[in-house]
């Protein structure tokens, strides 16, 4: 810069024209060296490459776990509902298999029955159904409840899905005939279908107020890991029959 301001002044002095131009054509060339000098200068380094996301953990399978709240985790976060618990514990076994959460709080046989279809779109490679709840509670007839059982067990044999069947019961102040009644859909519809039955889903949680919540109907996060423990030896079995 410093030897275009001494052409620059030089020619400001100067009174020949034909200089004059001669020492424009300079500064131009002095610019175009200057420029060159420029674009000669070290290229930048690239930005570092995009680190791949590491893959996925393997999956084998989708187990889909329908049910009503005891099923969703009504009460307890998501990751302590049963269908996490179970799906930890699967893989800790090795068994890599996505447990969905199909729980819909409050709903009776007839929702569950509803939706079936929705839960085919899952593509489940096994069901463990845990419905009934809300129809007892709701004193439905227990003949409906059966019906509604097997109609939701004979959709997904039609897709060739397998179903465990969770096992239910009632509140003992609806007498004792409709307790009998409503305990006795589990195992006839279980028996009909050749299904593998869970005798009481919430066998060693049900009555103990340490495993509840203050409802005295949903389980703690300690009450899950516990039905867990129940129906895992269940859930390992069907799936190996799945893979024979």
């Amino acid at each position: 810069m410093q030897i275009i301001a001494s052409v620059l002044k030089k020619t400001t002095t100067g009174s020949n024209c034909r200089s004059f131009f001669r020492k424009m054509a300079l500064i131009i060339a002095l610019l175009g060296v200057l420029m060159g000098c420029g674009q000669n200068s070290p290229t930048p380094a690239p930005l570092p490459t995009a680190t791949a996301m590491p893959a996925a953990s393997p999956t084998d399978g989708v187990i889909v776990a329908m049910g009503d709240s005891l099923t969703e985790g009504l009460g307890v976060n998501l990751d302590e509902a049963y269908p996490a618990q179970l799906e930890r514990k699967l893989r800790a076994a090795g068994y890599h298999y996505t447990v969905i959460n199909a729980g819909v709080s409050g709903e009776t046989t007839t929702g569950a029955l509803a939706r079936v279809d929705w839960v085919l779109t899952l593509k489940p490679d096994l069901v463990i159904l845990a419905t009934g709840g809300n129809d007892s509670l709701r004193a439905i007839d227990p003949a409906l409840t059966k019906e509604n059982i097997r109609k939701l067990v004979q959709a997904f044999q039609q897709a060739n899905v397998p179903v465990i069947l969770a096992g239910m019961q009632t509140v003992q102040n609806l007498g004792e005939e409709y307790t009998n009644a409503f305990r006795a859909i589990y195992p006839a519809v279980a028996d009909e279908y050749k299904l593998p039955l869970i005798p009481f889903f919430l066998e060693g949680v049900a009555g103990d107020p340490k495993l509840n919540q203050p409802d005295f109907i949903h389980p703690t996060a300690d009450g899950y890991t516990i039905v867990v423990e129940t129906i895992y030896p269940y859930v390992v079995a069907a799936l190996e029959q799945l893979d024979k």
